[in-house]
């Protein structure tokens, strides 16, 4: 279980650019052997990001990156990390948060933002090597988390579309935890749009059919 192990000694720093945090050992933790790999929180896919000039702080994705290191300066833990100075390219629609913040005189931005930039698909986001630091190191990277976003004054920390496993570690550690739904098309051998019209309802294939015709 996460964030259950005894305190250690680590060293938990902010990266403010992939490109300074060292790719193999992002990986490791990333996307460790035997594990399903997941392209969006590997250091070539985020750093693209970043070199691209997609995620900057000039686009409000202001890099805040979380490295947790043991006392040989070994990478144990990471955390894609954002300063945001917006909500766009989330695909987590809180602007309802912000406005209700703000008319009570509050300040919703920066917010800290751990995810996969412009990418809502479920994976890893409290990324940490397999072995017998990993709860430890678990546990580093939401401390660490908490002090970053109390250093910046960032409103609130939001850790979009994590694991089942880290959601349910999130709220036991005091997250507040947020449920949405997706809607999901699979194939199911049509073989071209009309065939897939041809399964629905009588009633959507109508409301679709006027849609295309609008």
């Amino acid at each position: 279980m996460l964030f259950s192990a005894p305190p250690q000694t680590f060293r938990v720093r902010v990266c403010g650019a992939l490109a300074d945090a060292p790719a193999a050992a992002w990986d490791a933790c990333a996307n460790p052997p035997g594990s399903p790999y997941n392209p969006f929180i590997s250091h070539a896919f985020m750093n693209a990001c970043e070199a691209s000039g997609s995620a900057t702080r000039a686009n409000g994705w202001q890099p805040a990156h979380l490295l947790v290191e043991d006392g040989n300066q070994a990478l144990q833990a990471c955390a894609p990390a954002y300063l945001k100075s917006h909500s766009q390219g989330e695909y987590v629609f809180d602007h309802g948060f912000a406005e209700a913040l703000e008319r009570a005189g509050g300040r919703y931005y920066p917010k800290l933002q751990v995810s996969a930039p412009f990418t809502p698909v479920t994976g890893r986001r409290l990324l940490t090597r397999p072995g017998p630091q990993e709860e430890a190191a678990s546990a580093a990277l939401v401390g660490g988390l908490r002090a970053l976003r109390q250093k910046t004054g960032a409103s609130s920390i939001h850790i979009t579309f994590p694991q089942k496993d880290e959601w349910e570690a999130l709220t036991a550690a005091g997250f507040l935890p947020r449920t949405g739904e997706q809607f999901h098309f699979f194939n199911e051998g049509y073989a071209d749009f009309e065939a897939f019209l041809a399964a629905l309802a009588s009633r959507k294939r109508k409301a679709i059919r006027r849609e295309r015709k609008a």
